[in-house]
C-alpha cells in the first residue's frame, strides 16, 4: 500500500490510497465520509499511523468497496502532494553507509580548504581507509528539526547564510506502535512504511559547526530543508528493503547512483538502539543516511540556483525539488 496527503479542491489536508499505476490518489478522508466511517483513523497521516495495523485493514477494505466511485480518486498531476507525514512526532537521521562515511570527511576539507591552492593541493584525495570504530559498534544519529519538513514538488529556498547547497540520497522509515525497549527481533511490528529523504545541506555552515562536537545545526535546519515523500509504502510492498537500487538526478543528469544495500545496521536494529529506555513514538520517521556516493559532497559538485533535484527508490517512488536562492 501506498499512502499519500494532498490537499483537496477546497484546501483541505486529506490522506489517500495510491493506486492505477500511481495515477490516482484514492481519497480515504471523503470515503470515510461517505461510508459513514469514523473519520478519525482518516483524517490525517498521524492517524493512520496511530490506528497501525487495524488502520491499514481499515483504508484496505474502504478502498475495496468505494474504488469504483470515481469521483473518489484524483489524478495525481491535479493535486499538490504534501509530505506524506507533514509534522513527525520526531524526526532522526543517521550515518549508517561506511562509503559515505568514510568520503565525507574528504569532501569536507577539500570545502574547507577550496579558498587555499596550496591546502588544496596538499589534501589526500583517498578516502579514510578504515571505518572508524565508533559506527559499527552503534547507530550514529542526530535530531533534526521536524517542524521544517516539506513534500514532492517543494521549492527549497537557500539559506542566505550559504554558499554550498548539497542534496542527500536517503531513505527512511515512519514508525507505529508507540513502546520503549523494542527488541530487534519484533522491531518489524514497529515499522508502518518507507518514504525518500532529502536532507538538503548547506556544506559551507555544516563544516563551520561540526568541529564543535554537537552535530549539525544551521548546516541541516534551515525552513523547507527537511523533504520527504512522495508517499509512504508499507513494508508488504517494499519486500526486502536492504537491497533497493536508488539514484540521484541534477537537473535530469545522473549524480548518484547506489543501493540500499551494506547498511551498519538495521532500521529494526537501529530501532533497537533508539528505544533503549526511550520511548519511540508511532509516527517518528527514522532516516538512513546518505548512501554511498549519495551527495555532492563525495563528488565535489554542488547544487546552483534553479537546480531540480529527483531522488528515485526502487519500489517506493521519485522525490522531485528545486533549490532557488533568495534575493
Amino acid at each position: 500500500m501506498k499512502l499519500a496527503t494532498f490537499r483537496n479542491g477546497s484546501g483541505e489536508e486529506h490522506i489517500a490510497l495510491v493506486h492505477d499505476d500511481d495515477r490516482l490518489l484514492f481519497d480515504l478522508t471523503a470515503a470515510s465520509l461517505r461510508a459513514g466511517a469514523d473519520i478519525g483513523t482518516f483524517s490525517s497521516m498521524l492517524s493512520l499511523i496511530d490506528a497501525g495495523q487495524l488502520g491499514l485493514e481499515r483504508a484496505a477494505r474502504l478502498f475495496a468497496d468505494r474504488s469504483k466511485e470515481e469521483d473518489l480518486s484524483v489524478p495525481l498531476e491535479a493535486v499538490g502532494l504534501e509530505a506524506p507525514l507533514p509534522l513527525p512526532r520526531q524526526m532522526r537521521d543517521g550515518m549508517s553507509f561506511p562509503l559515505h562515511i568514510r568520503q565525507s570527511p574528504v569532501g569536507m576539507r577539500r570545502l574547507m580548504a577550496s579558498g587555499d591552492p596550496a591546502l588544496l593541493a596538499a589534501i589526500d584525495a583517498e578516502p579514510l581507509a578504515e571505518l572508524p570504530a565508533v559506527y559499527r559498534e552503534l547507530p550514529i544519529y542526530y535530531i533534526t528539526n521536524r517542524m521544517i519538513v516539506r513534500g514532492p514538488g517543494s521549492t527549497v529556498v537557500w539559506p542566505r547564510y550559504s554558499r554550498v547547497m548539497d542534496y542527500e540520497l536517503e531513505f527512511g522509515i515512519v514508525t507505529m506502535n508507540t513502546a520503549a525497549n523494542i527488541k530487534a527481533e519484533k522491531a518489524h511490528e514497529h515499522i508502518f512504511g518507507f518514504t525518500i529523504f532529502n536532507d538538503f545541506s548547506a556544506r559551507d555552515q555544516q563544516a563551520r559547526e561540526m568541529p564543535g562536537w554537537l552535530g549539525p545545526a544551521k548546516g541541516k535546519s534551515f525552513d523547507g530543508a527537511n523533504v520527504m515523500g512522495p508517499w509512504i509504502v508499507t513494508p508488504d510492498e517494499i519486500g526486502d528493503p536492504y537491497s533497493l537500487k536508488a539514484e540521484a538526478r541534477v537537473n535530469g543528469e545522473l549524480w548518484s547512483s547506489g543501493t540500499t544495500e551494506g547498511m551498519l545496521f538495521s532500521f529494526e536494529e537501529i530501532l533497537a538502539h533508539m528505544s533503549q529506555d526511550e520511548t519511540v513514538f508511532a509516527g517518528e520517521f527514522v532516516g538512513s543516511g546518505t548512501i554511498g556516493n549519495g551527495c555532492g559532497l563525495e563528488h565535489g559538485r554542488y547544487l546552483s540556483d534553479g537546480d531540480t533535484i529527483e531522488l528515485e527508490f526502487e519500489k517506493i517512488g521519485v522525490l522531485k525539488n528545486k533549490v532557488v536562492r533568495q534575493d
